[in-house]
């Protein structure tokens, strides 16, 4: 396939692709881990004004990722004729035009995003304590707003689509970022143009990734390497647009069930959708400690505490198996 040089060769022409896109740096790349990206730093003088959105909360496929736009606050007026909004209420056209606009005047106009993987999103909100997906959005927004502050942006007022509770995390920004005044609310992105501008950045992203998948596992396909066997592809590169309610998507999850090995990492383990899936439809694993059978027989040969030990613990004076 032909890559197109810019957002130009797509405008007006269907879905955005990876090809398309700055924020994703290496098209034929696999999202193994999650990344940061930010087009070039404005040289307008501040103070500025900044929006964050993201796209990608439910969707049980592909990444979440999160967007910030920010601009002179004397150069609102003119941002506020430029077409931004809620990304959601936009086409794929008018979205990649949009973002090719934001692209477009380097001189007053910024952006970044931060891609959160699959991966990574399964495994905080796996791991014991989990770090939920709230936290894991703050903490994305939280890196964002910094970043951007260390590429020597001066900010004064931020704006923020709605994350849960308003004033709690309006609260916890402030204190993170004392001197900036923060607004945290819900529909942000339709009231507040820089966050439709940031609404933007997000999803094409987003949507860009899912249009382009490259899935890991297909370097597998290939023969036999070095003693480890190729795995046959079981999956469709059909995934739609990977929430749960969409028909394409849910016949992916459907007929995309490796019994032995899962789903590809574009699956979000730690969604429902995905588990249930799994619980229906895979081989039942038992995971077993090989040695904690014979651990615990060392200590069930009697009731006896001296008497009736065994001789291992006895020589290592264990009382219990905690103790080791």
């Amino acid at each position: 396939m032909s890559q197109p040089s810019s957002l130009d060769d797509l405008t007006g022409n269907g879905p955005v692709n990876a090809y398309d896109v700055p924020s994703i740096v290496d098209k034929t790349a696999p999202l193994l881990s999650s990344y940061t990206y930010h087009a070039p730093t404005p040289t307008a003088p501040g103070p500025y004004i900044l929006g964050v959105d993201e796209a990608g909360r439910g969707p049980v496929l592909g990444p979440l990722v999160y967007g910030v736009a920010y601009c002179p606050a004397s150069y609102e007026e003119k941002l506020n004729d430029m077409g931004f909004a809620d990304s959601k209420t936009l086409s794929s056209d008018t979205r990649a035009s949009l973002l090719e606009t934001l692209s477009s005047d380097a001189t007053n106009l910024g952006w970044s995003v931060r891609v959160l993987s699959p991966r990574d999103i399964s495994s905080g909100m796996l791991r014991r304590p989990p770090t939920n997906l709230n936290k894991q959005s703050q903490d994305a927004t939280i890196l964002l707003i910094r970043e951007v502050l260390q590429r020597g942006i001066e900010l004064t007022e931020v704006y923020v689509d709605a994350l849960g509770a308003t004033g709690p995390y309006e609260k916890l920004l402030s204190s993170r970022f004392p001197g900036i005044n923060f607004t945290v609310t819900a529909k942000a992105d339709s009231k507040y143009k820089i966050v439709g501008a940031a609404s933007v950045a997000a999803k094409v992203t987003r949507d860009a990734w899912i249009e382009g998948w490259v899935f890991e596992e297909d370097v597998r396909e290939s023969p036999t390497t070095l003693g480890v066997p190729s795995v046959k592809r079981t999956w469709s590169s059909e995934i739609g647009s990977g929430y749960p309610s969409d028909p394409n998507t849910k016949a992916w999850v459907k007929g995309s069930l490796e019994k032995t090995f899962g789903y590809p990492s574009i699956a979000r383990f730690s969604w429902t959708t995905i588990r249930v899936a799994l619980d229906d439809g895979a081989h039942a694993v038992e995971w077993i400690d090989e040695g904690q059978a014979s651990l615990v027989k060392a200590f069930e040969n009697g009731t006896g505490y001296d008497r009736d030990r065994s001789l291992v613990s006895k020589d290592l004076c264990l009382s219990s198996v905690g103790t080791l």
